[in-house]
C-alpha cells in the first residue's frame, strides 16, 4: 500500500512537469510563470514553499519537546506574521515594483532599485551560499521519515529525492511548481488534520493527553507547564516565532512568489487562502509536536519504565530531535495513514526544494553568469543554464545532507538568519521609502551575514569554547542559531534607516521616477 501511494504521487508530479515543459520557452516563463499566476496557485505555492519536512519533522519535534503544546503559538505567528501580514504589506508593492523594474530575482531587484551592480553580485552570492544549508535540511527531514516508513538507508533516500527533484524542476520550471503545489497543498491539509487526530486520540483524547503531558518534568522544566498556553520558556518561544515568521519577508524563494502573481485581485484572494493554509499546516504541526514527550523519552531508564521511544544522542551528545516525529507517527498511525503522511511530507518537501533550487539557479544565471558573458545570452541559453545549475545545486546540497548529525533546525536557522537578516530590511524599506541608500543596503548585508557567520563559528562549530562557557554561566541562550537569526533580522531593521539617515541617495530623480510610476498601481 505504501509503495502504491508513493508511485502514484510521483507519477502525477512528473506528469505535471512534462505537461508544463512546453510552457517554459522564455526566462520569464521558467522563473515566474509569465507573471500570470492566480491567487489560489500563488497562495498554495507560498504555503507549500514555507512549510516542509523542516517544520513537520525537525521543528515540530524539537520545539514540541522544548515547549510542549505552547509550540502551537509558532504556527499562529506563521499564519499572522509570516503569511497574512506579509501578503498585506509586501504583496501588492512587490508585484508592482518588480514588474516596473523588470526584476525576476531578489538580487536583480537590489540592482535596479538601488542602481548598483555590486549589490546584485553580492546578493546573488549570499543567496547561493545560504540556500544550500536550507536545502540540505529539507533532505535531512524527508530522509528520516522515509527511513522509518520504508526501511531504506538514509543516504539512498537523499540521493533518490535529489534525482526526482531535479527531473521535476528541470522539466517544468515555475508553472509546474505552481500547479503541483496546489495538489500538494491539498494533500498537506488533509494529512495534517488526520495526523493530529491520531496522535491525540492514541493517548486517550485531548483532555487525557494534556493531563499526561502536564505530569512530565525534566531538568529546568517544572510540572504542569508543557500542557499550558504559556509553556515553560515563553521568551525563547518568541525568538522562534520571530525567525520562522518574520523571516519569510526577506527570503528570496518566498518573496519571488509575489513577483509572479497576476493582479491585485489575486493578491487579496491569496492573502486569505495563505493565512488559513498556514494556520492549519503550521499550527497543526507544532501542536502535534507538543505531544512528543508522550511518545519519547530522553533516558534509557524512563524509556524502559514507560515503553516510550528512546531519543538517542548524536555524536555531539545532544538529543536527536529529528527522530521524535517519525517515532510518534510509527506509534500512533495505522499503515494506510503512514503512507498518506509520507506523501504529505514528500509534497511539502518537493515544493520547497523546487522553490529553493529554482531560486538559486535563476539567481546564478541572471545575476552572476549573464552579466559576465561576453556575448548576450538569449532566453534559450539562459533556461538551459538554469537547468544545468539546478543539478549542480542539488548535488552540493546532497553532499551536506549526507551528514546525519547536522540537525534540521540548525541548518535551517543558519540559512534563514543569514538570508532574512541581510535582505529583509533593505527589501521592505525599499518598497516604501525613497530615502534608503545603497550604503544602508550594504550595511544590512554585512550585519545579517556577519551575525550569522560569527555565531556559527562560536557556537555551532565550537571554535571558541570559552565564549560558549561564558554564555552558559550567564544563563543566556546565545547558543541557539534561531535566536541569532532573529537578532540578525531585528538589527537589519534598525541599521538600514540609521545608515540611510547618515548618507544620501545619489540619484533622487531616478528614484522619484520609479515611485511616481509605481504609485499609479499602489
Amino acid at each position: 500500500m505504501l509503495y502504491a501511494i508513493l508511485v502514484i504521487y510521483l507519477a502525477m508530479m512528473i506528469g505535471i512537469g512534462v505537461y508544463c515543459r512546453k510552457k517554459t520557452s522564455s526566462v520569464s516563463d521558467f522563473v515566474l510563470g509569465g507573471r500570470n499566476v492566480g491567487g489560489w496557485f500563488t497562495a498554495f505555492a507560498y504555503g507549500t514553499s514555507y512549510f516542509s519536512a523542516v517544520v513537520f519533522i525537525g521543528y515540530a519535534g524539537q520545539f514540541g519537546w522544548s515547549y510542549g503544546v505552547s509550540a502551537a503559538w509558532i504556527g499562529v505567528g506563521n499564519a499572522i506574521l509570516g503569511s497574512m501580514l506579509a501578503w498585506i504589506i509586501l504583496g501588492k508593492r512587490t508585484r508592482v515594483m518588480s514588474k516596473h523594474l523588470n526584476a525576476a530575482t531578489m538580487p536583480e531587484y537590489f540592482e535596479k532599485r538601488y542602481n548598483s551592480k555590486k549589490l546584485k553580485t553580492v546578493a546573488a552570492v549570499i543567496v547561493f551560499i545560504f540556500l544550500i544549508p536550507y536545502t540540505a535540511s529539507v533532505y535531512n527531514g524527508l530522509s528520516r521519515l522515509f527511513s522509518m516508513a520504508f526501511n531504506i538507508p538514509y543516504s539512498a533516500c537523499i540521493i533518490a529525492m535529489a534525482v526526482l527533484t531535479a527531473v521535476y524542476v528541470i522539466l517544468g520550471g515555475y508553472m509546474a511548481t505552481a500547479i503541483s503545489d496546489f495538489v500538494q497543498g491539498i494533500i498537506m491539509l488533509v494529512g495534517i488534520a488526520a495526523v493530529v487526530f491520531c496522535v491525540v486520540d492514541n493517548k486517550g483524547g485531548l483532555s487525557s493527553a494534556l493531563d499526561q503531558l502536564g505530569q512530565i518534568s525534566d531538568t529546568g522544566i517544572p510540572e504542569n507547564t508543557l500542557n499550558t498556553l504559556a509553556g515553560p520558556d515563553p521568551v525563547n518561544l518568541i525568538g522562534v516565532a520571530i525567525l520562522t515568521s518574520l523571516g519569510t519577508w526577506g527570503l528570496p524563494q518566498m518573496v519571488q512568489k509575489f513577483y509572479a502573481i497576476k493582479d491585485n485581485t489575486a493578491i487579496k484572494r491569496g492573502t486569505v487562502i495563505s493565512t488559513i493554509f498556514a494556520a492549519i499546516v503550521a499550527g497543526g504541526s507544532y501542536f502535534m509536536g507538543g505531544f512528543g514527550r508522550l511518545y519519547a523519552s530522553a533516558t534509557p531508564e524512563e524509556a524502559e519504565a514507560t515503553g516510550r521511544f528512546l531519543v538517542e544522542k548524536g555524536s555531539n551528545g545532544k538529543l536527536a530531535f529529528d527522530s521524535i516525529v517519525p517515532a510518534m507517527l510509527e506509534s500512533a498511525l495505522p499503515e494506510v495513514l503512514i503512507g498518506i503522511v509520507v506523501v504529505l511530507v514528500l509534497s511539502a518537501s518537493m515544493s520547497t526544494l523546487s522553490s529553493l533550487v529554482l531560486t538559486s539557479s535563476s539567481t546564478l544565471t541572471i545575476d552572476l553568469i549573464k552579466p559576465f558573458m561576453k556575448k548576450e545570452m538569449d532566453d534559450k541559453q539562459q533556461v538551459l543554464t538554469m537547468r544545468v545549475l539546478i543539478a549542480v545545486f542539488l548535488l552540493i546540497s546532497v553532499i551536506i545532507a549526507m551528514n546525519p548529525n547536522a540537525y534540521i533546525s540548525t541548518l535551517m536557522s543558519i540559512s534563514w538568519g543569514a538570508l532574512a537578516g541581510a535582505f529583509l530590511a533593505p527589501f521592505m524599506y525599499g518598497l516604501f521609502s525613497k530615502k534608503i541608500t545603497k550604503q544602508a543596503v550594504a550595511a544590512s548585508f554585512i550585519t545579517g551575514v556577519g551575525i550569522t557567520v560569527v555565531h556559527m563559528f562560536i557556537f555551532s562549530l565550537g571554535f571558541f569554547p570559552e565564549a560558549t562557557k561564558a554564555a552558559a554561566s550567564l544563563k543566556l541562550n546565545m547558543a541557539s542559531p534561531i535566536n541569532a537569526g532573529a537578532l540578525a533580522m531585528l538589527v537589519g531593521l534598525i541599521v538600514v534607516p540609521v545608515v540611510s539617515a547618515l548618507t544620501k541617495v545619489k540619484d533622487p530623480e531616478r528614484v522619484d521616477a520609479i515611485f511616481t510610476e509605481c504609485e499609479k498601481e499602489f
